[in-house]
């Protein structure tokens, strides 16, 4: 265990013992003879006592000493001896988000039972959820992408430096045979194509990297796309050093917070180079520029690299906030199964301001009116390689319209399996300066709710539930009024 830790676990039961036995710090001082400032350090976890202090303080406070030196927290303080023992806060670098971990632990050794009851709230939460080690660190990994906007410079520039040093002509479509010349010749990888196939429990891997001999395993079954997108990630870890890394696509676990950052940067890396900024920024801008809204035009800019229609959604939540100050957006990824009535959200992403629709992981029906469950409805009837479609959503009780772009496509791991990715961006006067076509008539306008359960749209054909969370509160607020009326009758 960290020293500083043991530190702080022997202030939190130094602590614990002294106010169980109703003593200030200065009463302490003057039974054992320390001073006051001296115990006050040992407490907050800054100072641990050498051992003939130990025993001083075990004899005054009438505690064994074995006691007073075992990591051991009694149940009331469990859970915050269980964070340090995880070494979770090793693991996420606070720094990121500007917080030192001294900051922390200065508020644990302050209120431990007040930070004990809210670690047990959120254990309890994170429980009844399911929620996992790895649902943390995405989840924590979200907020770092939020709070930059989801734009990092420092990466857009290494692609250029990278692209610089390579000859890499960034005005013209990079192809897999290019970045695989690179990987060979620079990196020295053995491309595999085939081996995973041999093995059925692998069917949804698309690679798997063997570090000890630098062979790159390739599904049979990915297509160009995937495997420009697969070459370029390898490259991101091998130009910018990140040795700490996963090894499989998509992901099967992560060890610790490093391997999710690193794994975030080295997919910017790849979609950064694949969809540079430079053609990307005046293709959006000949979108932007029209009257009417041009779905041609659009579907142009989503198929106009070599990438699938993920990686260029994924690309503009970096691109708008920063080069069109769109900063009020959100992303995501559904998917849906072929004869089941569920729709899973997988991903998300919400920029600047708490958006709707959010993951609900209370098994309620998300509403049906959103267009990126329309299209995955129009897909399983077309069986087209691609649906698109975009609407304006209303969120009614909510007071904010979103224009939502929506595509989708078939999942090519998994037979009968479809998913769309849309992004949404707020209605507001700073879109309206950027989007010319808002005010076209011809734009289809829907009032949708988050989930049936919590919506009151009334008459609403494509409603899969009543909206009993609507009815509980509405029946709590009556409970609510009849108990004022009660007490107001009653008071004289």
């Amino acid at each position: 265990m960290e020293q500083e830790y043991i530190k702080l676990i022997f202030g939190l039961k130094l602590k614990q013992i002294r106010t169980d036995k109703n003593l200030s710090l200065f009463g302490l001082s003057k039974i054992c003879g320390l001073s006051k400032s001296y115990l006050n350090e040992i407490e907050k976890g800054k100072k641990y006592p050498k051992p003939d202090k130990i025993i001083l303080l075990a004899e005054k406070l009438d505690v064994p000493y074995d006691q007073m030196v075992s990591l051991k927290l009694d149940k009331n303080l469990a859970p915050i001896g269980d964070l340090l023992r995880s070494k979770i806060l090793k693991e996420i670098p606070l720094e990121l988000f500007g917080i030192k971990e001294s900051d922390l632990i200065d508020i644990v050794a302050t209120a431990p039972a007040k930070v004990n009851a809210f670690i047990s709230t959120i254990i309890e939460i994170a429980q009844h959820y399911s929620f996992s080690r790895e649902s943390f660190y995405l989840a924590s990994l979200r907020s770092y992408q939020e709070a930059n906007h989801n734009y990092f410079d420092d990466i857009e520039q290494q692609v250029l430096k990278f692209a610089k040093a390579y000859h890499i002509d960034l005005s013209k479509t990079l192809s897999s045979k290019d970045l695989e010349e690179i990987l060979i010749e620079e990196y020295g990888y053995i491309i595999n194509n085939g081996e995973i196939e041999k093995y059925e429990a692998l069917e949804n891997l698309r690679s798997l990297f063997v570090p000890e001999n630098k062979t790159l395993l390739l599904s049979a079954d990915i297509n160009e796309a995937q495997r420009a997108f697969i070459y370029a990630k390898e490259i991101a870890y091998n130009f910018l050093a990140y040795t700490d890394r996963l090894y499989s696509f998509p992901w099967i676990k992560f060890e610790n917070f490093d391997q999710v950052l690193n794994n975030f940067y080295a997919s910017y890396f790849a979609g950064a180079l694949i969809i540079p900024k430079t053609l990307l920024v005046p293709k959006i801008e000949e979108v932007f520029s029209k009257e009417t809204f041009d779905a041609k035009k659009f579907l142009s800019l989503i198929n106009g690299f070599n990438a699938s229609p993920e990686s260029v959604y994924q690309r503009l939540t970096n691109i708008l906030p920063n080069s069109f100050n769109i900063q009020n957006l959100f992303f995501l990824r559904f998917t849906h199964r072929l004869g089941s009535k569920k729709y899973h959200l997988k991903k998300e992403l919400h920029l600047s301001h708490q958006h709707s629709p959010r993951a609900n992981e209370t098994n309620e029906h998300y509403c049906r009116r959103w267009v990126s469950l329309k299209v995955l409805n129009d897909i399983k009837m077309s069986q087209k390689d691609h649906e698109f479609d975009c609407q304006i959503s209303e969120y009614d009780g909510e007071d904010n319209s979103y224009i939502v772009f929506s595509s989708a496509t078939k999942d090519p791991f998994k037979d009968n399996q479809y998913r769309s990715i849309s992004i949404g961006l707020l209605m507001n006067k700073q879109l309206a300066r950027k989007i010319k076509f808002l005010d076209d008539p011809k734009f289809k306008s829907q009032k949708v709710g988050v989930t049936c359960e919590r919506c009151a749209i009334k008459n609403c054909k494509e409603r899969q539930n009543t909206a009993m969370v609507l009815d509980r509160i509405d029946k709590n607020k009556k409970v609510e009024s009849i108990v004022e009326e009660l007490q107001a009758k009653f008071k004289s």
